[in-house]
């Protein structure tokens, strides 16, 4: 049994003793460090290139919305290079303004008094100027038009437009975007508004309905949105108010208790000749009863009398 155990033993001392054992061993051993650092290495980088991947997936997702957060957040801005030295010759036609208000931003054209529905920009020395962007967005109309003095129209977000009539050299076309500030056109005239000269005719519009310049300038965008959510609410105020007008309401108290049907019921009720007939009746079979049992009860009295005589 000793020299069974023994022989494992010195096999491996005989292979241990020999030059290339150690060598073996080391050159093993490096092999598997090195497999398990290249199996480690690939995996940290796999790891790697899925985190990249990710970020530009991330990246271009919000590429548009970033776009739209930062442009909804822009000052509205006169659509002039130097607003301190610029005019207007004519305001906006606000519902809520006084008569004389009202009447100064009436447009006259062919016999024919216009709202204005934006503002006429020009400079105070009436020369020439170039037309800025107010706002970042796609241009999406360009038209020449000899009564308004051509037009161009860009959107923004939420439904908002921005257009510059009474222009000239234009310097966009239908789906360029602009960046706030950038020069679209010079100012020029049009046959609609020939009093206020050489300006820029500038408005502001929410799906398509007209607001006042002169509210949001120096805002931010997203005001725009807010103060049209207020208008509508007090839109549907007054709405609610004109419901139920006067008219109608006299009317409906007319056919709940009409006068003609009230008349009438009483009569089929109670009429009043109905309870004097009946009265009448009552009164006069009253007296023919009384007077029938009265004049028995005579005839009875004298009987009685005549009896007593006859007795005495």
């Amino acid at each position: 049994m000793r020299e069974e155990e023994k022989k494992p033993t010195s096999t491996i001392r005989r292979i241990l003793k020999q030059r290339w054992a150690l060598a073996a061993i080391y050159i093993a051993s490096a092999a598997i460090i090195l497999a398990a650092a290249f199996l480690l290495q690939n995996s940290f980088n796999d790891s790697a290139k899925d985190g990249k991947e990710e970020s530009a997936e991330t990246g271009k997702n919000y590429d548009q919305p970033s776009v739209e957060v930062n442009s909804n957040l822009e000052t509205i801005k006169m659509p002039v290079a130097d607003a301190d030295k610029s005019v207007i010759k004519k305001q906006f036609y606000d519902v809520n303004a006084d008569e004389k208000a009202q009447e100064e931003a009436l447009v006259f054209y062919n016999n024919r008094y216009e709202q204005n529905k934006g503002i006429d920009i020009a400079m105070e020395d009436g020369k020439s100027f170039d037309v800025k962007a107010s706002l970042s967005g796609n241009v999406t109309k360009v038209q020449d038009d000899a009564l308004l003095g051509n037009l161009i129209e860009v959107e923004h977000e939420d439904g908002v437009v921005t257009r510059y009539q009474s222009v000239k050299d234009i310097k966009v076309a239908v789906g360029d975007k602009v960046k706030q500030g950038q020069a679209i056109a010079t100012s020029g005239k049009s046959q609609i508004n020939e009093e206020a000269g050489v300006h820029v005719h500038f408005e502001i519009r929410k799906d398509n309905i007209a607001l006042n310049p002169t509210d949001f300038i120096d805002k931010q965008a997203s005001s725009i949105q807010s103060a049209t959510g207020m208008e509508g609410s007090e839109l549907e105020d007054s709405a609610n108010k004109e419901e139920t007008p006067a008219v109608e309401e006299s009317k409906t108290d007319k056919e709940e208790t009409p006068a003609v049907e009230e008349s009438e019921t009483g009569t089929d009720e109670t009429p009043a000749v109905d309870e004097t007939d009946e009265s009448t009746d009552l009164e006069n079979g009253t007296d023919k009863e009384g007077s029938t049992p009265g004049e028995d009860t005579t005839e009875e009295s004298d009987s009685l009398k005549d009896s007593l005589n006859q007795s005495n």
